[in-house]
C-alpha cells in the first residue's frame, strides 16, 4: 500500500517538516539521538538532521525511504534509514533522546505495543513528540486513515504511553498543509511527553 502511494514522483506529504514538530523541536536535547517511526518519505528526519540531530528513520516502504535518501542527499545531511515493518521493529531500551511519531497510524494491537516500546526506548529525560488524527478527522476528510480504530484520542494515548510525564496532551483543530496527502483543516491529538 505505502510503496504504491509513494511511487508518485511528488513527495506525498511534502518536503517540509510537520508544523507541530517544527514548533516544539526545542524540547529535544541539542544534537541528541532521535528516532522517527513510520517516517515515510523522510521530511521530518531530514529536517532534524539539518538541525544537527543524529537521526534514525524507520519505515516499511522502501520507495518512501529511497525518496528520503534522495532528499537527505540534496540537503547534504546524513540520516540512518531502516527498512522495517514496525511489527518486527524493536527500538531498544533507553537508547533515544527523542522519538518522533507524526501521523504514525497503526492497527490498535500494533499501536499499543509500538507506543509501549517507544516509551521504553527513551533515555530517562527523553522526549516523545507525537501528532495524530482523532476520530473527528473523519468529518474533515483532509487526510489520515478512514478506519476509526486507527485514530487516536488523548485518553487512549494517556493509557498507551504510561511512563511519560506529559507537557502536552491535547486535542485541537488546525490547518494542515503537507503536500497533497494532508490539505485542510484537521482534528489532531498532540503529545509532548518526557520519560
Amino acid at each position: 500500500m505505502w510503496d504504491e502511494k509513494y511511487r508518485n514522483s511528488q513527495f506525498v506529504y511534502g518536503t517540509s517538516p510537520n508544523d507541530f514538530l517544527r514548533e516544539n523541536v526545542h524540547h529535544f536535547v541539542p544534537e541528541g539521538k532521535i528516532l522517527c517511526i513510520a517516517e515515510g518519505e523522510g521530511r521530518n528526519a531530514v529536517w532534524l538532521a539539518e538541525l544537527g540531530f543524529k537521526v534514525t528513520a524507520v519505515d516499511a516502504s522502501e520507495i518512501g525511504l529511497a525518496k528520503g535518501r534522495a532528499l537527505a542527499k540534496s540537503k547534504g545531511v546524513s540520516v540512518h534509514w531502516v527498512h522495517a515493518d514496525l511489527q518486527d521493529y524493536n527500538p531498544g531500551t533507553k537508547v533515544w533522546d527523542g522519538v518522533v511519531a507524526i501521523f504514525a497510524h497503526l492497527p490498535p494491537d500494533l499501536r499499543l505495543r509500538m507506543h509501549a516500546d517507544c516509551v521504553e526506548s527513551l533515555k530517562i529525560g527523553g522526549i516523545l513528540l507525537l501528532e495524530a488524527y482523532t476520530p473527528e478527522q473523519l468529518n474533515f476528510r483532509t487526510g489520515g486513515p478512514i478506519n476509526v480504530d486507527w485514530l487516536m484520542t488523548p485518553e487512549l494515548l494517556q493509557n498507551e504511553l504510561q511512563g511519560l510525564t506529559f507537557d502536552r496532551l491535547q486535542k485541537t483543530e488546525r490547518e494542515i498543509i503537507e503536500g497533497i496527502g494532508h490539505t485542510g483543516m484537521g482534528s489532531v491529538v498532540q503529545v509532548i511527553g518526557q520519560r
